[in-house]
Formats: structure tokens, sequence, C-alpha cells
């Protein structure tokens, strides 16, 4: 039998395809290659944009096409947000609309094992770890608290058992990753004493403490879940067992630096207060890396607005911004807003955000210069030189062999080209 995956949109949906199709795996499904037509194809679909439920939807056409045989097995918040217009799209035979009937949809498959957690991450050397599902938060421009209301946190145990199973299959980097992935353990904790609370901070020292050869990386978080908990457990030694296990990177969301947008934008906090969360991080650790996302022309946002936003990019140093135009979202408070920027403003206003970027990355880079930098070898370019990643997130280009492909090399920053660093290796006595 076999099986085709095709997964849209964030990490979450990455990790619960993979949980499919491991599951899948152990009766038998083996996945189709080439031009092999599938059996059976699960498509995993985003609805974070208008143009995200377009594409879920011409992807499932072009399976059906290719794969005229095969049965379409769809998930997804597009699933969970328009199931009826799913369902009627070609060879659909099953629409979930909710993220956690998916142990039934296996053993409706007729998987008995039901797995807790994934053991690979397909040819990938960095792995995603879903720890956390659901939104409480009601941003005025989001649909996803609309399609993943329900906040639940994966049991610790799952959660360590999964990590040493990755390790032991040779990735180098888990990503820890949900939907609201400060939310860990929210819902656990009602009723308990707070001694007795489980938190993000301390799930982080758990998997931190395990035997292995990989590194820890934090996903998207919100400035409020910056807290001095968190950020002790991120600069810890790493229960002495390397400076490195954790990754000094955060990527914290900032949507906007202007007050007035992030008030319409039903934000919890202000850009000082922002501010305030990234400066106790960058004083904690050493050199840390921060990176962001930012929405550029949302309704209203003035000429002083859009300033304002540059100039705390400028004050935090970001090394790396996710820049998005809005995109106007049907059943969301902004897509009825007043006052909606024009394409032609918008594209003009991200040209300039993306060049204040290019110089605080390049500036950030150039910190990183002389040091020691610990790198995941990726992808080949061509002859003894690859792209990896470092601990910093920075991409790092550097002389490696094929061998040393999914393993960590240190290497020294030598310079800043293209939007990387060039490293050459540590001199020889």
């Amino acid at each position: 039998m076999k099986l085709r995956t095709l997964t849209l949109g964030c990490k979450v949906n990455q990790y619960e395809t993979e949980y499919v199709r491991e599951g899948l795996a152990t009766i038998g499904y083996a996945d189709a290659v080439g031009g092999e037509e599938a059996d059976l194809c699960i498509v995993n679909t985003c609805t974070v944009t208008g143009e995200g439920d377009a594409k879920s939807r011409k992807e499932i056409r072009r399976l059906a096409r290719q794969n005229p045989a095969a049965k379409i097995v769809v998930m997804g918040c597009y699933a969970t947000r328009a199931p009826d217009e799913v369902a009627v799209l070609p060879n659909v035979t099953e629409v979930l609309t909710d993220k956690r009937e998916l142990p039934d949809l296996l053993g409706r498959f007729g998987v008995t094992d039901v797995p807790t957690g994934i053991s690979g991450f397909g040819a990938r050397h960095r792995a995603y770890v879903k720890v956390q599902d659901g939104c409480l938060l009601r941003c005025s421009f989001c649909i996803i608290p609309h399609v993943r209301p329900e906040l639940t946190s994966r049991p610790a145990e799952h959660i360590i058992a999964e990590v040493e199973r990755l390790v032991a299959n040779g990735y180098r980097e888990v990503v820890l990753t949900g939907i609201h992935l400060g939310h860990y353990g929210v819902e656990l904790n009602r009723g308990r004493a707070k001694a007795e609370w489980t938190r993000l901070a301390g799930l982080v020292r758990q998997l931190a403490a395990l035997p292995g050869d990989f590194r820890l990386r934090l996903s998207s978080i919100e400035a409020t879940e910056v807290t001095r908990e968190l950020i002790d457990a991120l600069a810890a030694p790493s229960q002495q067992i390397g400076p490195q296990r954790i990754a000094p990177h955060l990527h914290i969301s900032m949507q906007s630096g202007s007050d007035g947008v992030l008030r319409r934008m039903k934000r919890r906090w202000g850009a000082k207060r922002f501010v305030d969360r990234c400066r106790l991080f960058q004083q904690a650790l050493d050199l840390p890396a921060i990176t962001t996302d930012i929405i550029v022309g949302f309704p209203g946002e003035t000429e002083a607005e859009f300033q304002e936003t540059l100039a705390v990019c400028r004050e935090v140093g970001f090394s790396k911004i996710h820049i998005f135009p809005f995109s106007a979202r049907r059943g969301t408070p902004a897509w009825s807003m007043a006052e909606q920027i024009s394409p032609e403003l918008k594209a003009e206003r991200v040209e300039r955000l993306a060049a204040v970027e290019a110089e605080l990355r390049d500036a950030y880079f150039a910190k990183l210069l002389g040091g020691s930098l610990e790198v995941l070898v990726e992808t080949p370019l061509g002859g003894e030189r690859y792209v990896g990643t470092s601990c910093r997130y920075a991409p790092v280009e550097l002389d490696a062999t094929p061998k040393e492909v999914g393993t960590f090399i240190n290497v020294i920053g030598g310079e800043v080209r293209g939007g990387r660093i060039l490293a050459r290796p540590f001199a020889k006595p």
C-alpha cells in the first residue's frame, strides 16, 4: 500500500503529518516515490489566509488527478473551518475536523498500537516536537483560535520519550513547537498548587538534562511568556552538559512596534513591555539571537506608526524578521476594519522593512565573527562547501564532507557576506 502526504502551513502541521505517516507505516503503508500512484493521500491544510485555503483546494485536486484511485483524507485548520467545502472536493473520503482525533483516525485504518509520538522526521536533520495545541487569544487578525480553541498539553513523559527516540535516531536538533508554546501546561495546572505546576521552563530543564549529542531550540513564543523562570532555564549551563545544549535563540512574535497598531490588533502588551522582555533575555545570555514576525500595513497603520515599528526593530536588534503584508482574513475583526491599506503602500513598506532587516541581520552576524560557532551541517553547495545553521540561528557557509552532514562542527566566524556567515576552521596547532 502506497501513501502520499502533503503538508501546508506551520511546524505543528508538519509534526502532525509525520505522526500520521508513522502510524500508517506500522500497518504496511510505504511512501509513494517518483511517479508511483498512491492508494491513500493525507493532506494537512492551512487556513491562516484565504490564499492558504485556495492552495489547499488546488493541491487536493492535483493529488486526485495524479492518484485517481486514491482515497484522500484531509485534516488541518482549513478542514476544521470549512469541512463542507473540503468534503465535496474530488476523491475526499474523510475530513478530520479535530486534531485531537488523530489517534482515532489511525484506529479506523486498523492501527492497533497507536503511537504516543514520532521517532523520525524524514530526511531532515532537525525534528519538530509538538508539545502543545490550542490558543485562547483573540488577536483581531488571526483565525487560528477559532479552529484550534482548546488548550491541550502533551504529558511530559511522552515528550521526553519522543526526544530520546529522535536523538537515538540521529536527529541533532529538536525544536519544541505548539500553537501557543508559552501556554504549555496551563490547562494541566488548573486546581493544582503553584509548587506542582508544569510549565514550559520545567519541560525545557528536563529535556536539557537528557543524554546525547543534540541541541534544543524553542519555536515561536509570545513576549509575555518570556518569563524570568524561562530565561533562567535557557541561561543555565544545561545541567552541566554544555553551553550549547539549549540554543541561545528565541523567536518572539512582535507583529508591530506601534502601541496604536498593537491595540487594534488586540495584542496583550505595548512596545515598551516587548522591548523590556527582549532586554531581559539579552542580558542573561551571551549574544543571543532574537527573531520575530511583523505584519506590515495593518488597517489604519500610519506612516508615523510604521516608523515606530522600524524604531523598535532597531532598538531590539533582531537577527531575522519574518515580514507579512497584512492579508484580511474573513471571520476576523480585522476583515471589516476601516482604513484598509493599499497593496502598493504595503509593498513599499515591506521593502523598507526588509532593508532594515538586512542591516540588523548583518550587524548581529558581525558580532559573532571571531568566535566559535557550533554549526549543524545541512545543505551541500558544491565541492566541499556546505551551509548549516548555528546555535544562534545564523546560516553559516563552511567546508565539510558528506559524512559530516547532520553533525555538529565547530568553526570560527570569518566574514559576513550575502546574508550568511562565511566560516573558517579552527587554526591547527
